[in-house]
Order: structure tokens, then sequence, then C-alpha cells
């Protein structure tokens, strides 16, 4: 045994000099002796010790480092520092996303220094030796991107760990066994970070919540919600500020607004929605123009600032749509009672009123609280049902009075409890409706506005919330109506405010990066598709016709996706750039109070402003933007994960079946490929391609056979079948049969 430790210690410790460089470095403002740097590490033995005494000497002879004090020493800060996001990537390296260099910075697993995925980290970034390519080391965590995460707890005798969900997260987290909160062996847990001590492998935490068995749809549910710390139930004391709330039409509010319960008003919304938080109103007046009124649930009159009820809907800042259900930014009592614009009440509005020709041009508008009465609810299918029966409707320019036009009522548009005079004017109004929003559609499109009509994946559920099927929600002429109305209503708010160079809060959408847009070029070229990057014009017009072109075609959805991956991500800010995606100057958003805490904000300045109330505070609404647009991401980010793990509970059941899909991604570990009849999208490793040895070549974004030559390309149509359906990871694995034309 002696023989072994003197070994040991002529071995020396390894890479004893970039270790105290890190040491130091990290701690740059501290200056440190050689029994500080020892304890550090660990050591205390007298070879050790002097291997750290020799070391520091010769550091400080190469001028690495300085001698602040006799026997301590500080780093030389020869290194510009800089800030970035980590982006981690398997077995605990990743790169940094720094506004500092054009490219991502490659971090080694052993220079991450307890980073984790998204944190905020300080680095210092050197030239890789083999590629010259940037490397970097963390000196410093900055921010925590979160503290809560979710995982199975694995128990042991004294102590427990758990293994987080999903493949972001390198570590596992120690948990002392007084800290597991009653979980049981292979419970699905949320656990908080509390600790990460200096000489741990893995951060400590404890258990916070049990949240069930894992591959239960309610743990699932519940787990993708804890995962991005988003709520699934209001605190008790919300929900009973909410239900002591006077919900009551009052005479005396009455009197404070414009009264247009007497104007035709409808809604028209997804068949199975359970609040209504807009509506038109529609007249033709004396004139011959038409009064159109974009009516929006007047939220701010009951969310009242410094109320409980206010700061739990500011925290959440948006309602979260799953698969199977929706997480409410207000409680039920005003997100489907108070606030919903149901049909045959009475409600507060907040409206944008405006007058137009039968040009589709504005000329007047007003802003400002109202009261409002819905005499019909639509659903998207019932509207689309008046507009295609009408094909050929055209509009008298002579229109002075309803009486002119004369518009068929479908049969299958039920409106109970109204005569047929009522019915014929919402059918005449949607057709009026709908001819204007098609006249502002191409003044939009014209501008160099970008069309997306991505297909969405919708599934049919059982009583159990089991997929029994699934189908694709597209956008119709009754979905571009609403769409139409309520950009018109977004921009003139945000325009009649921008103007006034007031404190406001915009949606805005910048540019797309030139290296983003170059990428897509390379991926679409191999379909045949060709950009145009001449001009900003040039660019959304030939944006447009990419989208355009590949509509029923087999990448289509591949396309899609990857030119909404190539646009910069819209958010909320008080600094107004426009709205690249919409071509517009100004854009707010105005028209959703009820799921968007943006909105209130919106409704809220917009009043104080018709009050003659002064600019607010820019610096306390973008931090509120700011937060809105964090909270966004997430709820984005969890829609997608109850998407996924939706299709692989669908997959589960179709284990047996061949089908035809296309190759959506292709990496040095395997292929991506989506299934093209239900957008499923699983993964065939490399490991299972048996038929020949593949390697993966980046230039054709294909995986090519060595002997055989056999390449599958992004883009191809292949048939596979599924190997595994994994629900806790959200993981789909399949297996190739082979390409399409072969079978």
């Amino acid at each position: 045994m002696t023989k072994k430790k003197k070994r040991k210690s002529k071995k020396g410790i390894s890479n004893l000099t970039n270790t105290i460089l890190s040491i130091l470095k990290k701690d740059r403002n501290q200056s440190f002796n050689y029994k500080q740097i020892a304890a550090k590490l660990g050591v205390n033995d007298a070879s050790s010790r002097n291997q750290i005494i020799k070391t520091l000497a010769k550091l400080a002879a190469k001028q690495e480092i300085e001698q602040v004090d006799r026997g301590k020493f500080k780093a030389i800060i020869n290194t510009e520092y800089h800030i970035g996001i980590v982006d981690m990537a398997s077995r605990g390296s990743g790169y940094i996303i720094s506004d500092d260099f054009e490219d991502d910075v490659y971090i080694a697993s052993n220079n991450m220094n307890k980073a984790l995925h998204g944190d905020e980290v300080e680095f210092y970034a050197y030239k890789r030796r083999k590629r010259g390519k940037l490397e970097g080391e963390v000196t410093n965590i900055i921010k925590r991107a979160k503290s809560e995460y979710v995982g199975v707890i694995q128990i042991h005798k004294n102590y427990a760990f758990v293994v987080p969900d999903g493949n972001k997260m390198h570590t596992d987290i120690f948990v002392p066994i007084n800290k597991i909160n009653k979980a049981e062996e292979g419970d699905k847990v949320l656990v908080s970070l509390e600790d990460w001590p200096e000489k741990a492998d893995s951060p400590y935490g404890r258990v916070l919540k049990v949240l069930g068995k894992p591959g239960e749809h309610n743990t699932e549910i519940h787990s993708i919600l804890a995962e991005y710390g988003l709520p699934n139930e209001f605190p008790h004391e919300v929900e009973d500020y909410a239900n002591s709330l006077d919900t009551s039409i009052t005479k005396e509010e009455i009197a404070k607004r414009r009264d247009m319960r007497q104007d035709l008003t409808f809604t028209i919304d997804p068949k199975d929605a359970k609040d209504f938080d807009d509506a038109l109103s529609f007249k033709v007046l004396d004139n011959g123009l038409f009064e159109i009124g974009i009516h929006i649930a007047d939220v701010s009159h009951y969310l009242k600032e410094g109320t409980v009820l206010d700061d739990e809907a500011f925290e959440r800042a948006t309602s979260v749509y799953l698969v199977d259900r929706v997480v409410p930014m207000l409680p039920e009592v005003l997100s489907n009672g108070a606030c919903s614009l149901r049909p045959h009440e009475e409600k507060y509005t907040f409206s944008a009123v405006f007058h137009m020709n039968d040009k589709a041009e504005i000329k007047d508008q007003w802003f400002g609280r109202t009261v409002t009465y819905s005499d019909a609810r639509f659903a998207y299918e019932e509207a689309q049902a008046i507009i295609d029966t009408n094909p050929k409707y055209q509009l008298s320019s002579r229109a002075q009075s309803r009486d002119v036009i004369n518009t068929e009522i479908p049969k299958e548009v039920s409106l109970t409890g109204k005569s047929y005079e009522t019915k014929k004017d919402i059918a005449e109004s949607i057709m009026v409706l709908d001819r204007l929003a098609k006249i502002m559609r191409r003044k939009r499109m014209s501008h160099g506005a970008i069309s997306f009509d991505k297909v969405e994946v919708k599934f049919d559920l059982d009583k159990e919330a089991n997929p029994v099927g699934v189908y694709f929600k597209t956008s119709k002429d009754a979905n571009k109506l609403i769409e139409e109305f309520m950009l018109l209503a977004n921009r003139k708010v945000g325009e009649f405010i921008g103007k006034q160079k007031k404190t406001f809060v915009y949606r805005i959408h910048d540019e797309p990066d030139d290296s983003k847009l170059a990428a897509l070029q390379n991926v679409v070229g191999r379909f045949g598709y060709k950009l145009n990057f001449k001009d900003r014009k040039s660019v959304s017009s030939s944006l447009n016709n990419l989208l355009k072109e590949v509509v029923g075609k087999k990448e289509q959805n591949l396309v899609d996706t990857l030119t909404i991956r190539t646009m910069s991500k819209a958010e909320y800010s008080t600094h107004n750039i426009g709205h690249y995606g919409l071509a517009f100057d100004y854009y707010s958003h105005f028209t959703s109070p009820i799921r968007r805490y943006p909105d209130v904000m919106a409704h809220r300045l917009l009043q104080h402003y018709l009050d003659g109330g002064k600019s607010v505070s820019e610096d306390v609404y973008e931090d509120k933007c700011n937060h809105s647009s964090n909270m966004e991401n997430l709820a984005t980010k969890a829609e997608r994960d109850s998407i996924k793990y939706m299709q692989i509970r669908f997959m589960e059941d179709h284990k047996d079946e061949a089908f035809v899909g296309v190759i959506s991604g292709v990496t040095d570990w395997g292929i991506y490929v989506e299934i093209i009849s239900n957008k499923c999208e699983g993964m065939v490793s490399v490991r299972d391609m048996k038929d020949d040895h593949y390697a993966f070549d980046e230039d054709h974004y294909a995986m090519i056979g060595k002997n055989s030559k056999t390449m599958y390309q992004l883009g191809d149509e292949v048939v596979v079948k599924v190997k595994n359906t994994d629900l806790v990871k959200k993981h789909l694995d399949f297996t190739l049969i082979g390409k399409h034309e072969d079978h």
C-alpha cells in the first residue's frame, strides 16, 4: 500500500498548471496562497504542496500570475471576458451563444465549471489548437436559467438521486434522504437545486413535489408544466378574490361608456372555444360607409393593479394551450364568465371602431370603452359555410342600407332564437367583412408581409384523453376574416400611441438574419427552390413564393418549419422597430386580454392616454415586456412538448403499421423522419441501419452507405415502422424499411 502511495505522489497532480490558473481566474479579484489552493484541490500531503509551490513560482516567472503579497497570488487578466448563454450538448459539453461572436463558442465538459443549460455565464475564449475554431471556459455563472427540474427519483438507503428528464441536463441531482418529501422509488418528482459544493460532482437538491408515476397521463402533463415552471392551478386566495368580484352590468358603469348594444354584433371562434374575447359589429351608415367595431373583453375593468389577481395574471403572463387542456391566465369566473363575450349577454368591452369605404380605406377611427351585446356566436365552420354559399357575392357600391344586399343563409347555419331577418343581416355582414378582409390582406401582402399558414396538428381525444385520431387545422376565409380585423385593431392602436411618442407595449419582429437566410437557401435549393436576397421586398416576396409553391408537396411541412425558424422571434418591447413578418410600422397586441397580459397593459396605457395622462416609465414597462416575452417562450415550449407527448401516445397504438415519411433532419447519429399522414417525427439511429455502413455527409444533408452508395437525403420519402415509444423522454424511435419508391 505504501509503495502505491509513493508512486502516486511521484506522478503528481494531473493538469496542475491549468487547474491553478482556473482557480485564480474564477475568483480573479481574490488572492490565494499555496495552502488555500491545496485545500481547494483536496490534497494535504507534502509532495502535493511542493508541486503547488513550484507551479505557482513557474507561473509567476512566466507572468501568467502575479504575487501581490508574500506567498499570495492572483491571476493576471490579459483576457477579455464575455457574456453569453449556455446551449448544452450531450455528455456535459456544449456551446455558448454570445453577441460578441458570430459563431457559437465550444465549451468542453471540463471547462463548463458547473454551468447548466440556459445559464447566463461569463467566459473567455481562445482559438482551438486543431481546427483554429473558438473554444472557451466558463469563469462565472451570472444567472441560473432555472432552479427546478423534473425527473425520476432513485432511492438508496441514506440518500437519493433524481435523474432529470431530457438530454440537456447532463448531471443527476443528489437528494439527502430527509429531503425526498415522501417520494417513492421511481416516482416522477419536481426537485429544487439548493447547493453545489465545490468538490461535489452533482448539485444538491430537495424534492418539492411528487408528480406521480412516469408514463401516466396526468403525471406527464403536470411534468411538462413543472419543467417550465408553469402552474397547473390557482392559489386559493386568487380564486377567492376573483369569485368576490362584482361582475354585474350596472347603469352607472354603462353611463361612462359608449353604448353599442343596439349594433349588430357577433363572435366567430373555433367550435370548441370556451372563452370569446373578441366580437365584431357591423352597420351601414347613411353616407354609405361601413362602421365596423372590433370589440375586445374589457379585462382591465376587473383586473386592478396591486391586487393578488393582477399579480398572478402578470406572473403567468399568458394562457397555456396544451393538447388536452388550457391553463388559463385568469380564473374561470373571468375567462369563461364575466370577460367572455357570450351570445345574448351584455358585456363591458374595449373597442376600436372604424368607418370604412368599400375599398377597405379607413375614413375615421375611434378607441374607447364600450358596452356591447352579442347577437350570435359562430363557429369558423358556420361562417365559412356562409362565405362558400355566396362565391360570386359582390357588394353594390351604391349600398346605402342592408336592403340592397342579397345573401343566402346555408341550412347548416343555425342561430337559435334569431329571426330570419337577423340571420340575414348577420350573413350579409359576414359577406361584406370577408370582402373587406380580402382587400386588406392583398394590401398587406403587397407591402411585403409573409404569409405563414402552417398546418397545425390536432388530436381527437376520448374521455380519458387518449388520442384516437389526428387531424390538421388549416386557415380558411372565415379564419382570415377574423385575423385581418384583429390585425387592423392591433396595428391602429399601436400607430395611434406610437405617433404620440409615448411609452407603449409593441409587438416587434426584426428582419431575418442573412446567415439564416443563406442556410435556408442551402436546404430548399435541394428541392429546386430559389430565393432572392436582393433587398427587403425581394426577400419577403421570394419567401411567400416558396411557401406557396410547397403547398401540398411532400416537403411542405419541412420547408414551412425551416422558414419559420429562419425568422427572428417576435417579442414584446417598448422600443418600436416595426413588425417585419406583418409588414407593419406599428403593431401592438390589443385583441386577446383574456389570454395575454401584454394586451391588458395595452388597454391600460391606451385608456391612460385617452384620459390625457403623461407618458409612463419606459424602463418599468420594458421589464414587463421582457417578462411577458419569456413566459410566452416557455408556454410555447410546453405546448410543443404536449403535442410531442400526444404524438408518441398515438404511435404506441400503431406499432405494427408501416408509414410513409419525409426525412426532416440528418445528423451524424441518425436521420429524423416525419410521417406524412400524422406529422409525428421520430428518429432512425444510424446503428440500426444494418444493411450497410452509413456515414453522415454534412455537405449533402445525407446519410450515405459506404458499399452500396445508397443515399438517404433531407426531403427523401422513406417507409418506417415504430421501434420504440418513450413517453417519459418524449422520444420516438423508428426502424427504417427503405425508400418509398422501392416499396
